[in-house]
């Protein structure tokens, strides 16, 4: 057991909703409150971001619990401001809880005289005295390697196993798992695994920047209800073309897990006009209110894994036995019922 006295939570303006999910979940774990650290973390008028911390945090290992999604340079600031508060308010250690890190689609210089922005937030992040990151589904595994600081990368693939085999099972001899472009493959190969379910490819070719890409599929999706799984779902364009795509090869039905939905611009019309029969994402992103009210549209909680996670970490034990459906099943009880 740590030696730290108890985990504490303190959460931004990003995602009040996942942030109390996550406190009620760890109250369960603990049988004792685990409450919000009480603060407050408000704008002035020209907006600069101003935060004050109500209760002592002396000595305490603090969980900043704060997604870096739209408003993204808002919501980074006030993490930053809230670990610098931490760290001159003396709390013994800062682990940011960051359930889905912006600029991670800039890990690497796809141009010249472009920037490596993934880098540049990992630096920003370490240089208020974070000392731990704990997120999930980063876009690129490989910007693990840009904090000199543990990180700790959790996957939806294992919750959105437990849910397709809910939703599709107990016979899922006719479910096939899609990768929308070939980079996602090793991510869709992992939960096809899981499920023992095929795998097919959407390979996508573009004559020029901005026009729609021609899109081939490669494997046999004939009557099968093929299942599109991708880490974020943007404006949704690719995504919508890709289900079309595979509806014209034969799948007899087309569903898509994606775990950031970011849904920017006009991804919920397109979604609700779409082929797509459902699509399910996560609430490491707090979704607006067209997306919850969107008839096609799940939302699978990420508030049960993030709160084990933090207490595995505060106890010095296994992440990444989360990643085993053994572990997960248990912490999910409830959510889905076997068949």
């Amino acid at each position: 057991m740590s030696s730290i006295p108890e985990p504490k939570l303190i959460a931004g303006n990003a995602n009040l909703s996942l942030a109390k999910g996550i406190a009620r979940r760890m109250s369960i774990h603990r049988g004792r409150s685990v409450g919000l650290v009480d603060a407050r973390v408000e704008r002035f008028n020209d907006q600069e971001i101003f935060v004050e911390v109500f209760e002592n945090v002396r000595g305490e290992d603090m969980y900043i619990i704060q997604p870096t999604s739209n408003p993204a340079n808002d919501n980074l600031m006030e993490l930053l401001i809230m670990a610098d508060a931490l760290r001159r308010s003396s709390a013994a250690r800062i682990t940011a809880v960051i359930p889905y890190f912006g600029y991670a689609r800039q890990d690497r210089r796809s141009k010249a005289r472009t920037p490596i922005s993934a880098k540049l937030i990992a630096n920003m992040l370490v240089g208020t005295g974070i000392e731990r990151v704990l997120t999930m589904d980063l876009h690129a595994a490989q910007i693990q390697g840009f904090f000199d600081i543990p990180v700790d990368n959790l996957y939806a693939a294992p919750i959105f196993a437990l849910d397709i085999k809910h939703q599709f099972g107990p016979d899922m001899s006719d479910v096939m798992i899609v990768s929308p472009d070939v980079g996602g493959v090793a991510r869709a190969r992992e939960l096809a695994a899981r499920i023992n379910a095929p795998l097919a490819i959407v390979d996508k070719r573009r004559e020029k920047p901005g026009e729609i890409a021609e899109m081939t599929v490669i494997g046999d999706v004939t009557g099968k209800k093929c299942i599109i799984v991708d880490d974020i779902c943007d404006t949704a364009g690719t995504l919508c073309k890709a289900a079309e795509v595979l509806l014209e090869s034969g799948a007899s039905e087309v569903h898509s897990y994606i775990t950031h939905g970011v849904l920017s611009g006009p991804a919920v019309e397109r979604i609700t006009n779409s082929v797509m029969k459902s699509l399910v994402i996560t609430d490491t992103i707090e979704p607006p209110e067209p997306v919850r009210n969107a008839p096609n549209i799940r939302i699978l909680p990420t508030g049960p894994i993030f709160a084990q996670a933090i207490l595995n970490i505060w106890n010095g034990t296994s992440v990444s036995s989360l990643f085993e459906t053994e572990t997960l099943d248990p912490i999910y009880e409830g959510f889905f019922n076997s068949h």
